[in-house]
């Protein structure tokens, strides 16, 4: 593959991940108040569990009701607004710099394989997985694939976090990525899935050496789990890349603690407004 072909390849590749080749991708499904805007309130509970039971209802005979939002390109760039149809919540600007650091570990021979805790749809996997078709190197996604967990105290001490445990929209399964992989062609044996809350299946997850570890687990226990286990494991000169740093203030409040109480010095590089990383 010639250099200007892998290049709109990839290009097209991330346009397809991020769904920014839709308008329609604006749009949003409409499921109902959060747990969080009825807490306290029994009136507003009842309204939630009758609506929560209409659109569900409805959903089993196939019909859901979409919000028609304009796609706005700038938030899609920054990973700001989630794609009704897409692969990934990221953004553009973060698979830009997720495919820097693929072509980095490759270029520079950082031994290791590619973690991401936190995968929704599969989109950022998919995407390291093409950069590394021609690799042996694993791809290892870690998730519950049962969605959110619910915020603990760590988190709900920080004002604003919100509770998105009970969104059907993360709530994507194992078998779901799977075959969104195979819908790319790149679903192999390289492509490896550890299933549970981070606190669990991390520790045991047989992943040996990291050349790339991304977090996305929005949460500070999510981020503190992930960091314990698997941070040790990243070779020298690979990569760890925070999804959430600037926008869940618990995640943030972990990667500093890790960092401070193992010596971290190694500056953290912003890659838009929300997501960060530094090299190992």
């Amino acid at each position: 593959m010639d250099a200007a072909y892998k290049e709109r390849y990839f290009d097209l590749l991330k346009s397809s991940l991020c769904s920014s080749l839709y308008d329609e991708s604006a749009w949003q499904r409409i499921t109902g108040p959060l747990k969080q805007e009825v807490a306290g309130n029994p009136v507003k509970r009842l309204k939630r569990a009758f609506s929560r039971g209409i659109l569900k209802s409805a959903a089993k005979r196939g019909i859901i009701l979409l919000r028609d939002l304009p796609y706005i390109p700038e938030l899609r760039q920054k990973g700001i607004d989630w794609p009704l149809f897409g692969y990934t919540m990221t953004g553009r600007d973060r698979l830009d710099c997720l495919h820097k650091c693929l072509d980095t570990i490759v270029s520079e021979n950082i031994p290791g394989d590619v973690v991401e805790t936190g995968v929704w749809r599969g989109g950022s996997m998919i995407l390291a997985s093409a950069v590394l078709e021609d690799s042996d190197r694993k791809i290892w996604c870690c998730d519950s694939f049962e969605g959110m967990p619910v915020p603990t105290v760590h988190d709900q001490a920080f004002s604003g976090t919100e509770d998105f445990s009970d969104l059907e929209f993360h709530q994507v399964s194992v078998e779901q990525v799977k075959d969104n992989f195979r819908r790319y062609g790149l679903l192999s044996d390289r492509i490896q899935f550890v299933k549970g809350w981070f606190s669990e299946s991390l520790p045991k997850a047989p992943i040996d050496r990291i050349a790339i570890l991304r977090m996305d687990g929005d949460l500070y226990e999510s981020t503190r789990d992930t960091l314990a286990p698997l941070y040790p494991k990243v070779s020298p000169g690979g990569f760890v890349i925070v999804d959430d740093y600037n926008s869940w203030e618990g995640c943030k409040q972990a990667v500093t603690e890790y960092r401070e109480q193992h010596g971290i010095t190694a500056p953290i590089i912003p890659i838009d407004n929300f997501a960060v990383y530094w090299r190992v």
